[in-house]
């Protein structure tokens, strides 16, 4: 369910007139500024363009223009970049010396959360930039996860579960960014006991393709097996660390079972390409 704030738009976070009848309401007025008088926002949540993104739209924009004003506010003779600073970007690309903007009074501490909403509405943020303004915003404002919610528009659950990505290593942050590692996957693998386990997993979703599902019942066998271990397998720390080594070395579920003077080691696998790559592993 969407929340009011996120239908409102950002008319819900910068004070202005009351919303006109559609029907008849002529186009958001704007200005033309030169490109060389818009300082960048110090609050930007953005931290990565990504060269490729921002080619496509340089040409889109010399084709088309640009389409949808930035946002800016206006500081002594100068201006401000609230929200836009993609377009910005892709238009001194496109050699534009000018661009549309709706200059608006927007306070210091409003600067990251009005950005913030504009860049969860054009889904222009990666989940590890969405997640660590959303850590910011809390640590400045003091907010709960259920106050940051509704203020950006998001389920509680679903700012939680973003600000969970924090915990994952900055090895595999680098590869969400990149979307070689989707949310569902990190979601999956926060579910896995410790972070040597995370990067080897992590490995083999980039190297071997990895579904979430695959992911989710390897971490999901992993946390089975610690519920039902006994406490003389809990208290056996050897046998503890001769799993983790092995689940780490084949990157997949291992379970030493204990019998009398024996026993077996269970190795999990889920597909015929996963028995195969386990068996070339193990045989050499």
């Amino acid at each position: 369910m969407t929340r009011k704030v996120l239908g409102k738009g950002l008319s819900s976070l910068i004070p202005g007139p009351p919303p006109p009848n559609l029907a008849t309401a002529p186009p958001t007025p704007y200005v033309e500024i030169d490109l060389d008088r818009i300082d960048p926002n110090p609050s930007q949540p953005r931290e990565q363009f990504g060269e490729e993104g921002l080619e496509a739209l340089a040409a889109s924009i010399l084709q088309h223009g640009v389409v949808q004003p930035v946002l800016v506010r206006r500081r002594a003779e100068r201006y401000q970049m609230v929200a836009g600073e993609r377009r910005l970007r892709a238009a001194q690309r496109a050699g534009l010396r000018r661009i549309p903007a709706v200059v608006r009074e927007v306070a210091d501490e409003q600067m990251l959360e009005v950005a913030l909403v504009e860049n969860i509405q054009r889904q222009e943020l990666d989940p590890i930039d969405e997640a660590q303004a959303y850590r910011t915003l809390i640590e400045q404002r003091g907010l709960s996860h259920s106050d940051l919610a509704e203020r950006v528009g998001r389920e509680r659950s679903t700012v939680s579960n973003s600000l969970r990505l924090l915990s994952l290593s900055d090895n595999i942050q680098a590869q969400i960014r990149r979307g070689v590692i989707s949310s569902g996957h990190a979601r999956a693998l926060l579910a896995l006991p410790d972070t040597k386990l995370r990067e080897t997993i992590a490995r083999r979703i980039v190297g071997d393709g990895l579904s979430v599902r695959q992911v989710e019942k390897l971490a999901g066998g992993t946390s089975a097996r610690r519920r039902r271990v006994n406490r003389t397998e809990l208290n056996d720390p050897n046998t503890r660390h001769a799993e983790e080594r092995l689940m780490h070395a084949l990157g997949t579920r291992v379970r030493i079972v204990r019998e009398a003077e024996g026993g077996r080691v269970e190795i999990s696998f889920h597909s015929e390409e996963e028995l195969q790559r386990l068996f070339e592993q193990i045989v050499g």
